[in-house]
């Protein structure tokens, strides 16, 4: 069964986790939220890995600041790991830096927005289920008849 298991540093990421939610439930992906702490419950992070090793996953993984939780939780898994991190105005959005740079033999990729996340998260499960391949075909159409649609509303003067 293809399932998303987000991961949340803490439950002040629980809006932006909220928001990745409402868009795998636009694919009808199924999902489940936990909470765990690469700095402060690391044991519990790895409880979390190793209670998935041996299904279809993708793990998502939400944290700021100084997001060690993505680059922690791709070094103990063989499954996909997408880095979500919710946009900080302190720091000027610096804290960025934590998600972008990995040490070597780590690579969560990282995808900044909700919506982004879903995508990603059906098209890897596309690769094995059609189902989700014929839902983005669906999603991507709806978006380039929305395009035309307003194109044309301009084109013929309805602003």
């Amino acid at each position: 069964m293809n399932k998303v298991i987000i991961i949340m540093g803490s439950k002040k990421d629980i809006e932006h986790s909220k928001k990745i939610c409402k868009y795998l439930e636009k694919f009808e992906i199924k999902y489940e939220l936990r909470i765990a702490s690469a700095h402060k419950t690391p044991f519990k992070v790895l409880e979390i890995l190793k209670e998935h090793e041996d299904k279809d996953v993708i793990f998502v993984t939400v944290a700021g600041r100084s997001n060690a939780l993505s680059g922690f939780v791709d070094a103990n898994t063989s499954k996909p790991v997408i880095a979500c991190p919710p946009y900080s105005e302190k720091f000027a959005g610096a804290d960025i830096f934590s998600t972008l740079r990995m040490p070597s033999g780590v690579a969560p990729l990282t995808v900044l927005e909700p919506e982004q996340v879903a995508i990603a998260v059906a098209k890897i499960f596309g690769l094995k289920d059609k189902i989700y391949q014929e839902k983005i075909k669906e999603y991507q159409k709806k978006i380039k008849d929305e395009i035309e649609k307003n194109d044309k509303e301009i084109k013929y003067g309805k602003c």
